[in-house]
């Protein structure tokens, strides 16, 4: 089926608040300490629809604090508490949670990926599921063939393009509230990478641009499962040894803003395709410029020779660097601001929801109808 307008959906009723249940993933909390995207984006959504006066309840970690209602699925979120094994389970776990209680609700959102389908399929209220993880590798194409019917939103266009027969109902670009991101007027002379130490995000080419351009790299990054340990081992530890990088482990967010806001730039080499990338719209809102991979969304969120600089290669990469002061970084602040807000997200949302809402309202009315009865 083909994308659902989302500037303009209504319901019957578009002014009655909703009930509305927000399903998140217990390893990290709500909003996450450090590490976290699709939490955080749970969170800023949970934050904007009580504003607006819907009742939200967020089922989550227990240590979350949420500005809503919360329904712990575990005491504390699982990675806090040393936990690194498969987390499947505790994903079902999730899942079940919310369907034991979902005739409490009005919708169900659940950003559990195909842990989160069963419960769409066959829970007695609207469930709509936003993906934010890719959709080509894992089982995902089978599943997302096998539930067909129901509604889903991408994260991306990007995204969305493996899975062209889905039931999308919109794709909704990420939002956070961003206006409390310190802006940087003036760069510090040095290169950021933040998130996790992982092939898929650059690491290896970040450091080989910062020995290239002579500038020193910070790494604000978690080293988590043995795969990233290794990496860190192998790649990361020499370079910081020679002083090409400056290592600062996974920090919260007030460690980790002020690093945007200095940055010449942010790097996010990776050839992997982000079905967003949220380092990119923090690094915008801070008025730093990313210089990244063209590939998945980030052609969605970069404009280049605006916002930043899109590559192909580390000698594109390198050309970047040397242009990095062509770009205006009180321009990409505001176009930031402007594009990626958590209001913009949550009236698509919330438009989303009306139009899920009023159908099943409709199919139920036109079920109640009497059989005509042919003369």
């Amino acid at each position: 089926m083909g994308e659902l307008p989302t500037d303009n959906i209504r319901s019957i009723d578009d002014a009655r608040p909703l009930r509305i249940a927000l399903l998140a993933a217990p390893m990290v909390p709500v909003p996450p300490i450090a590490y976290g995207g699709t939490e955080r984006v749970v969170a800023a959504l949970a934050v904007e629809l009580t504003r607006r006066g819907h009742d939200v309840t967020v089922f989550a970690s227990g240590d979350s604090r949420v500005d809503a209602r919360l329904e712990p699925i575990v005491p504390r979120s699982l990675w806090r508490d040393g936990f690194r094994g498969d987390v499947s389970a505790h994903m079902i776990k999730a899942a079940a949670r919310c369907w034991s209680s979902a005739d409490r609700f009005d919708i169900v959102h659940s950003h559990l990926e195909a842990f989160g389908f069963p419960l769409a399929r066959h829970a007695p209220v609207p469930v709509l599921s936003t993906l934010h993880g890719r959709l080509d590798a894992e089982g995902m194409p089978d599943l997302l063939e096998e539930f067909s019917d129901i509604p889903l939103v991408a994260i991306s266009e990007s995204q969305r393009r493996w899975a062209p027969d889905a039931h999308w109902v919109g794709v909704v670009h990420n939002g956070l509230p961003l206006e409390s991101m310190p802006f940087g007027p003036q760069a510090e002379g040095y290169l950021l990478l933040v998130g996790r130490i992982a092939h898929e995000k650059g690491v290896g080419e970040a450091i080989e641009l910062a020995r290239r351009t002579g500038l020193p790299l910070k790494v604000a990054a978690k080293v988590h499962d043995p795969a990233e340990q290794r990496l860190f081992d192998d790649v990361v530890a020499p370079a910081f040894r020679d002083g090409v990088v400056e290592f600062l482990g996974e920090l919260p967010p007030p460690a980790r803003d002020p690093l945007f806001a200095g940055a010449s730039a942010t790097l996010m080499l990776g050839a992997w395709p982000e079905p967003f990338g949220l380092v990119a719209i923090e690094s915008l809102a801070c008025g730093t410029p990313v210089v990244g991979r063209r590939a998945g969304a980030l052609p969605e969120i970069v404009e280049h020779g605006i916002d930043g600089y899109l590559v192909d290669d580390l000698s594109e990469a390198l050309l970047a660097a040397r242009r990095l002061d062509r770009l205006d970084r009180r321009t990409i602040r505001e176009r930031a601001l402007r594009r990626f807000s958590a209001e913009r997200m949550a009236d698509e949302y919330e438009a989303i929801y009306r139009r899920l809402v009023g159908d099943l309202a409709r199919e139920r009315d036109a079920s109640r109808e009497p059989a005509t009865i042919a003369s």
